[in-house]
Parts: C-alpha cells; sequence; structure tokens
C-alpha cells in the first residue's frame, strides 16, 4: 500500500465531515471507546491538554504547543482540518507524521476498521493518540473536532481545558443559541481539571459557571487576566505583529506586569487568542508548583521560562508549520489568505481588512453549504471585486450559487469554477497598491497555498 493508498481509503472506506458534511457526522463517544481499547488505550500515557472553541482553537492550539517544545517538552499535536496534506492533523515537535506510519496503521488495523465502522475522523484521532505514544511524547495538545461533548477527543483525561470562544457555527448539530452552542462546548470540562475560558458572553458565562459548579473545577477567565493590544511599535507587515500585555489583576504568571511581544501570527483576533494562550500557560506553571503536571524537562528551569513563552509565541509558524491564519502568501501586490469561515470569524477578517492600506481590494471567496451564507454575505466590503468560486469537494457551494447570492448584497464579480482560476484572475488583475484576499473556507485557502505555483 501506497500512501496515496492509504489516504485513498481514508476517504472513501469512512464517513468524511470535511468533505460530504452531516452524512459523516457521528454524535456519540462509544467508536471511539472501543477504537482506542482496541489499540491499547495510547492515550493515557502522556499527558494532554484539551482545547475547544467556535474560533480560534486552532492559533491557541499550536501556540501552546509551539511553547511547549520551546520549554523542552516532546509535544505532540493533533489539530482539524488539514489545508494541503493530511499529515498536518498529526505533529511531534512540528513534524508531520511520517508517511510510512500512517500507511502501516491503516494496514495494521483495517480488519478493527471493518468491525467498528468508524468516521473518517475517529481514525485519524486514534492515529494520532497511537502515533504520540509510540513518539513517546511528554503532552499532546488536543484540538475539538466539532462540539465537544460528543465529539470523539473527549475520550481524554486532560491536565488542562480551554475554550476559546463561542459563537454561531455547526447550528444544525451543536444548537441555535449561544447557550445551546455553549453547553456542547463545555462537554469537554472535566472533573478537577481547572478551564481556561477566552471569551464570555452574557448567553455563555452561566453555562460555564454551572458547568464548573456540577464538575467541581475552576474557571479561569483570560479576560480577568491579561489585556492584549495592538503596540504603536509596528514592524513591517511580515506575517508578525507586535502587542502590548498588560495585566488587568497581580498574578504570578511568567511574564511581568506590562511588556511588548512579538507574536507570529497577524490579525487581530490573535489579541484574544494570546491572551487566552497567556493565561492557559500560567495555569500550567500553577499545575507543575503543585506536582499536578510534569516540570520541564532536566535541562530546563523547572517552570515554563518568560523565554519560552516569547520565542514560542514569535515563532509559532516555523515551530509548528501553522498555515492559513492572516497568511501572506505573497507581497507586491499583497495577497492574504485566511481560514475564517463562520460569521464571527468573518466579522474579524473584515475588520482586518479595513485596517489595510491599498488602492483596490480584491476578494477570491468560495464556501461550504451548510454555512449561513446570508450572514457573511451582508459583512463583505461592496467596494471590493470578487471572484466567487468554489472547492473540489462535495461540501462546496456552487461558484454560480454564491454569485447569485451575493447580488442581493450588491457584491459584484465573476464566476470562477475552480480555485486556481480565481487566484490567477485576481492576480493578474492587481496593480502594484492593490490587495487581494483569499478565504470564505478552509478548502479555498487549502487549494490557493497548494496551487501556490501561480505566484513564481
Amino acid at each position: 500500500m501506497t500512501y496515496e493508498q492509504a489516504l485513498h481509503y481514508l476517504y472513501t472506506r469512512l464517513p468524511v465531515f470535511h468533505r460530504i458534511g452531516s452524512a459523516a457526522y457521528k454524535p456519540g463517544l462509544d467508536n471511539s471507546f472501543r477504537l482506542m481499547k482496541a489499540l491499547g488505550n495510547p492515550q493515557r500515557s502522556y499527558r494532554t491538554i484539551h482545547v475547544a472553541g467556535t474560533n480560534g482553537k486552532g492559533s491557541v492550539s499550536h501556540f501552546l504547543a509551539a511553547i511547549l517544545q520551546k520549554a523542552g517538552y516532546r509535544t505532540g499535536l493533533y489539530t482539524s482540518p488539514h489545508l494541503v496534506d493530511f499529515g498536518e492533523r498529526i505533529k511531534v515537535d512540528g513534524r508531520m507524521i511520517e508517511q510510512a506510519y500512517v500507511i502501516d496503521f491503516v494496514e495494521r488495523h483495517k480488519e478493527v476498521f471493518d468491525a467498528i465502522e468508524p468516521s473518517f475522523f475517529e481514525v485519524s484521532m486514534a492515529m494520532a493518540f497511537d502515533y504520540f505514544h509510540a513518539c513517546k511524547v511528554d503532552a499532546a495538545i488536543i484540538e475539538v473536532g466539532l462540539g465537544g461533548r460528543l465529539d470523539s477527543t473527549n475520550i481524554i483525561e486532560p491536565d488542562l481545558s480551554v475554550i476559546t470562544n463561542i459563537s454561531f457555527d455547526h447550528v444544525g448539530f451543536l444548537g441555535d443559541t449561544l447557550a445551546k452552542i455553549a453547553a456542547e462546548k463545555a462537554g469537554i470540562i472535566k472533573r478537577n481539571v481547572p478551564v481556561v475560558i477566552g471569551e464570555t458572553l452574557p448567553e455563555t458565562l452561566p453555562v460555564f459557571k454551572a458547568k464548573a459548579k456540577e464538575m467541581k473545577t475552576p474557571l479561569i477567565f483570560a479576560e480577568k487576566h491579561y489585556n492584549i493590544t495592538s503596540s504603536e511599535k509596528k514592524t513591517p507587515f511580515a506575517g508578525k505583529m507586535i502587542v502590548d500585555v498588560k495585566h488587568v489583576e497581580k498574578n504570578s504568571g511568567q511574564l511581568s506586569e506590562e511588556q511588548l511581544l512579538t507574536i507570529g501570527l497577524s490579525g487581530d483576533y490573535q489579541l484574544k487568542n494570546t491572551a487566552t494562550v497567556l493565561t492557559a500557560i500560567d495555569q500550567l506553571n500553577a499545575l507543575i508548583k503543585g506536582r499536578r503536571f510534569p516540570p520541564v524537562p532536566p535541562d530546563g528551569e523547572g517552570f515554563i521560562s518568560e523565554e519560552n513563552i516569547r520565542s514560542g509565541l514569535e515563532n509559532v509558524v516555523e515551530l509548528t508549520g501553522l498555515q492559513g491564519r492572516w497568511q501572506l502568501l505573497r507581497q507586491h501586490p499583497t495577497v492574504v489568505a485566511d481560514t475564517g469561515h463562520n460569521e464571527a470569524g468573518i466579522r474579524s477578517v473584515v475588520e482586518q481588512l479595513n485596517r489595510q492600506q491599498y488602492n483596490a481590494l480584491h476578494i477570491v471567496i468560495g464556501m461550504v453549504n451548510d454555512k449561513d451564507i446570508t450572514a457573511v454575505l451582508a459583512l463583505l466590503p461592496k467596494r471590493a471585486v470578487y471572484y466567487f468560486t468554489q472547492a473540489a469537494i462535495e461540501r462546496a457551494l456552487p461558484a454560480q450559487d454564491l454569485f447569485r447570492q451575493a447580488q442581493k448584497f450588491a457584491l459584484k464579480g465573476k464566476v470562477y469554477p475552480k480555485t486556481s482560476d480565481a487566484v490567477k484572475a485576481a492576480v493578474s488583475n492587481v496593480k502594484e497598491n492593490d490587495f487581494v484576499f483569499i478565504g470564505g473556507s478552509n478548502f479555498i485557502v487549502g487549494e490557493a497555498i497548494e496551487d501556490i505555483a501561480w505566484g513564481e
């Protein structure tokens, strides 16, 4: 079996949510428990940090992994979806899972898959947990796939849980109110396991408090610990930014009361993500102090240090290989891609676009058919030139349908059947001081990155 054949098996033999949508969704944890039992429960051999939320959980997971790597921990990272290669989902110290391991895992366990009939996500998770065990990681950052309570990753017993924020997404599965969605995300809260909440709303705060009380576990609110703002000391636009860190109240964190940090991801939404990450690291250090989490390896200082934090935050892309977060794909003219794909994510993107300087704005956009299309279109700037397209997946909203709906919001542009066609058209039309944005879907961004040869 080749790597391509192994991936073909995973994509065709197993239901894949990110490609076909709701038909692949298997709520409940039975399959996960059965899979892990068949594998000998490898997830119990290392420490874990569980990260949920509507937006930001991918960035937060990568930041945490980068900081732990710099502290000297051998660190696993499980995220989804991938943008270009399946291996992006499963990494150890920033390196993707070896293709040979993927092949071997599929070949060894096909009979188990046939008996249990798991989803693609359940098998991917099992592969990650097994790989982390084989690599003898010290700790693994585990990103929730969808929701929390019934997500297949919710079989772990983490040392720390993190919930970034709550907004509307996947309402068909998680509920049509913020309180209902929060209840699903809060399902990752475990008894006596501290929980960091990145952002609260009037509708979600009571939900988190009630769940924490039920589980007899402390809630730690990032908003009450850190205030992160963009610094006036700007850096050249190269995918990084300088932020001003202030403590809301004095605490025993590793950072001094006020200072500047360089963040390896740009985009204003990273301000709240940074506060969440810093709060989570403070909690890990508290766990280390209380001997509930292993200290950094012998060559470290015992605790996760300020230098570990600084270096991890600044070099997150280099350390983890993260892509698609306000990612600069080309300069002169500027071409940026971002994976924000729901109402809250697109609102942040539009706010960021409003802060850019350019003569004309060009937007390459495609979406999937199970999102709130009208809410997104209502947010998009009318002054831009649009290139409506679609990803090569079953869930893709046909570009012509997106174009027709966009006309209702006075968005003007043309239809392109493939992402590569749309990107090439946009780049060929721009002038020196124009700005090209690519987004609307993880899959559009992934295809644009994969087709990066157009920039040569």
